[in-house]
């Protein structure tokens, strides 16, 4: 919301990160744009590599309860500083 309220970023719609019906969703039926924009990457970099509970796939977001829908991807332009044992 507030990136497209400036002039550079005009381009920015947020409901091109919402799903066809309105849902804002993490996994694979997540809108193209969500999966694919900064923001998800960076919360969820290497999560797709980490078991987070028994019988579950790995990358299962136990808060949303979702497998993430984006697992294999890298930072182009960011670097990895620090993340915590719990992913905080």
């Amino acid at each position: 919301r507030i990136g497209g309220s400036t002039d550079t970023g005009k381009h920015i719609k947020e409901h091109d990160y919402y799903t066809p019906t309105g849902e804002f969703r993490v996994d694979r039926e997540g809108s193209p744009v969500l999966l694919n924009c900064l923001m998800y990457k960076m919360c969820y970099y290497r999560f797709g590599q980490v078991y987070t509970e028994a019988k579950r796939p790995p990358g299962f977001d136990r808060v949303r309860n979702a497998e993430i829908g984006n697992k294999d991807f890298e930072l182009d332009v960011l670097e990895e500083a620090y993340t915590t044992e719990h992913w905080l």
